[in-house]
């Protein structure tokens, strides 16, 4: 089912730019929107049944877009990244893997009493 939504709209957004570069520019900017020949209809009524086709592929578009986001919902009900996260138990094959996290005394510099060196000698 959610194959058939997603094929049916990405045609609909296939349709809906191709309907939306037929118009007629407003401001003419590529020159295109003028032309001599007459046409079996004129440029008004053009333009009222692709403002119309318009209209009907963008709804059409927004309800498979809503029905895809429905049905993903469904889809994922009760389950959550979180659940596939486990905790290494004890005497585990992975756990003898995992690094060590560092003390919080580890992360401190050595106080001024103490005899370790900041910087490693070179001897």
């Amino acid at each position: 089912m959610e194959n058939v939504v997603l094929i049916i709209h990405l045609l609909l957004a296939l349709g809906l730019i191709a309907i939306v570069l037929l118009q007629r520019s407003e401001g003419g900017g590529l020159g295109m929107g003028s032309g001599g020949g007459g046409g079996a209809m004129s440029g008004r009524s053009a333009a009222t049944a692709l403002g119309k086709v318009t209209w009907v592929l963008a709804a059409a578009f927004i309800v498979t877009s809503i029905t895809l986001t429905v049905l993903a919902a469904q889809r994922s009900a009760g389950s959550s990244v979180a659940d596939g996260i486990q905790a290494p138990v004890d005497g585990a094959e992975g756990a003898a893997d995992a690094p060590l996290a560092p003390l919080g005394s580890d992360l401190l510099p050595p106080a001024e009493g103490d005899n370790a060196p900041l910087v490693p000698s070179a001897d």
